[in-house]
């Protein structure tokens, strides 16, 4: 992506703090608070379309339970080796996707979200680049898109491959040689596979702290290494250094793996402190293997923030936020995800 100010300020899945994730008015307000760019998490329909939603199960952000026309198609699928049960996208054509509505998914904890539910219909990714286009025009600058490709393998098996799905959607927005679209996955096969099929944007590998990738898991079984492999040194000059298809442009980790273990340096540290007494080598590491590095997610409330961070109020009250996301912002991450773009700008930009 083109220089921005450090770190790029990327609305995760818009501006979910205040609307329900992945609609339209969450994304509209994202760069109305000045984000730099949106993050939309993209899965398929039974025909072939792209959609926005956190998960392909989609009962706790839609209120597809509510539509008994759907009651049957309520099943039960193992994801990447979790069993769930729900309704899932790959069983809906987008023509039904669309006479559903958004709900907030964190309702227990942004209960002023859920004053939204029922308000707005779901979004396509054509719908996304349109409004993302529109957005640029308003604010005469270039805004950017980190578009998350999820359960890539599982759609493949399927017949929903996304690679191929995703490539034609960038041609016919016009968004293919976009320099501000970065594409991420926890899956570096579906990046490669984009790849080869002509996207020279910027691919981004997303890492857990534990697990192992699906992909990998499909192919190796038990055998699979995990992200830890590709967390260490070597492993993190092994993604720079692969062939073209094969290597990525950098890595996006969660917050925990930026902040130093152990909670006593964290509760310690004052805005006038070394963040790097704070913080891993993770983020050094990454950088000098010529890996760029995103950190998700920054939120203020005590349920979705470090033990260290947290109020004695309630799970949806806010903890220190301003002094974590300082943290965060220092560390030397070149973005970071927040649910409250205007915060993570307030702390960024000094206001």
């Amino acid at each position: 992506m083109r220089a921005h100010a450090a770190p790029l300020i990327i609305g995760h899945r818009g501006a979910p703090g205040y609307r329900p994730e992945h609609t339209r008015a969450a994304y509209d307000l994202a760069f109305a608070l000045g984000a730099d760019a949106v993050e939309p998490d993209v899965v398929a329909t039974k025909d072939g379309v792209l959609v926005l939603r956190h998960e392909n199960e989609i009962s706790g952000t839609t209120d597809v339970a509510e539509h008994p026309e759907f009651a049957d198609r309520r099943a039960t699928k193992e994801i990447d080796g979790v069993v769930l049960t729900g309704w899932f996208t790959e069983d809906f054509t987008w023509a039904e996707l669309a006479t559903l509505r958004a709900r907030e998914r964190l309702g227990a904890i942004r209960q002023a979200g859920t004053t939204f539910d029922g308000r707005y219909p779901l979004l396509r990714m054509r719908d996304l680049f349109d409004l993302v286009d529109g957005a640029s025009e308003d604010a005469a600058r270039l805004l950017g898109i980190i578009a998350e490709l999820k359960h890539a393998t599982y759609f493949e098996s399927i017949g929903l491959p996304l690679d191929d799905l995703f490539a034609a959607e960038l041609s016919d927005a016009g968004w293919a040689d976009n320099p501000e679209l970065v594409v991420e996955s926890f899956e570096r096969t579906v990046l490669g596979q984009l790849h080869r099929r002509g996207f020279r944007g910027k691919r981004m590998y997303l890492l857990e702290a534990e697990g192992a990738p699906a992909d990998r898991v499909a192919r190796l079984g038990a055998a699979a290494p995990g992200y830890s492999d590709d967390l260490t040194a070597r492993g993190l000059y092994s993604l720079a250094a692969a062939s073209p298809s094969e290597r990525v442009d950098g890595i996006s980790v969660d917050v925990g793996q930026v902040l130093a273990s152990g909670s006593v340096a964290v509760a310690l540290f004052d805005d006038g402190d070394d963040v790097g007494a704070v913080t891993s080598d993770l983020v050094d590491t990454a950088h000098s293997a010529g890996l760029g590095v995103f950190c998700w997610t920054l939120r203020p409330e005590n349920a979705l923030m470090p033990e260290g961070f947290r109020s004695s109020g309630g799970d949806g009250d806010w903890g220190d936020w301003r002094r974590l996301f300082s943290i965060i912002v220092n560390s030397g991450v070149d973005g970071v995800f927040a649910d409250h773009p205007d915060l993570a700008l307030a702390v960024r930009d000094g206001r």
